[in-house]
């Protein structure tokens, strides 16, 4: 597979890899494979969340109360 960056980009890989000891690629390879990592504990904590939901064992809170909530405690945070 190939990938292209933007010269500013490649550069900064590049200045990186150099401090780092590791090649480019290494470099690149470790960033994706830690993003799609991320990327699955992300889905499945959404997974969970919408379960929960969806199951009653969550309730959601209103827009109306939501707002109320925050307009309150911004006009408390204005009062000296």
């Amino acid at each position: 597979m190939t990938v292209h960056f933007s010269p500013e980009l490649e550069g900064r890989i590049n200045e990186l890899a150099l401090l780092s000891g590791r090649t480019a690629d290494e470099l690149v390879q470790d960033a994706v494979a830690g993003w799609f990592d991320e990327l699955a504990d992300t889905r499945n904590m959404l997974d969970r969340r919408y379960d929960d939901i969806e199951s009653g064992k969550v309730k959601l809170i209103p827009n109306d109360e939501i707002e109320a909530y925050f307009r309150e405690k911004s006009e408390k945070a204005r009062l000296p």
